[in-house]
């Protein structure tokens, strides 16, 4: 009897080059902006230009799938995160992937800006997610006790805003860090400590 193998399911295939498209699109849009080459993204990702443009037919398609892509990575990292660190170094790494997440977004804003406005329904769904991943960082970090108790989303998202001015600048991410540490510094005054029953992740 003749052994029948089973072919590669084509949809893997599919799903592989379209996450290597979108990655190699962030950090060809964060760098070129809106001027970025769509057939150096598809070098950069090891695929044809044919097969760039069957996943995403315009620009604009590609910009928005990989501000999503970003969004959804991010948001997932925060769940890895605190699985494997410390609540207050999950926060404080989190929040470093997220200054180099609004770094990559600034290449891609004027196009997002030409096919999207900036209280658009997509976006707020993003802000929403993003804001969640932060949320679930912060309350296990408070039920550690190591960050002070009254820390909250906005108060956190609008300290971080001058860190991502920073990252507008050229040589920015020492800056960010040092930023970010300082940051993490004043989450930490007034911190508990160990609440009681201890942390359970």
């Amino acid at each position: 009897m003749t052994e029948t193998r089973t072919p590669r399911p084509k949809r893997q295939d599919a799903q592989r080059n379209r996450d290597t498209i979108l990655a190699a699109a962030v950090d060809t849009f964060s760098h070129a902006g809106l001027d970025a080459s769509l057939e150096a993204i598809a070098r950069q990702a090891g695929v044809g230009i044919g097969t760039l443009y069957r996943h995403f037919p315009t620009r604009e398609a590609l910009a928005i799938a990989a501000y999503q892509h970003e969004v959804e990575q991010l948001c997932e990292k925060a769940a890895e995160l605190h699985g494997t660190l410390l609540p207050d170094q999950a926060l404080r790494e989190w929040m470093g992937r997220f200054v180099g997440y609004v770094a990559a977004k600034r290449g891609m804003a004027p196009i997002l800006r030409t096919v999207l406005s900036p209280d658009d329904e997509y976006f707020t769904d993003l802000r929403g997610q993003i804001h969640s991943a932060l949320d679930f960082l912060l309350r296990h970090a408070i039920q550690a006790g190591v960050i002070r108790p009254d820390a909250n989303v906005p108060d956190v998202m609008q300290a971080m805003s001058g860190v991502w001015l920073v990252s507008a600048e050229g040589e920015w991410r020492d800056q960010a860090e040092r930023l970010l540490d300082l940051l993490m510094d004043g989450l930490r005054y007034g911190a508990t400590g160990q609440t009681k029953g201890g942390y359970a992740p």
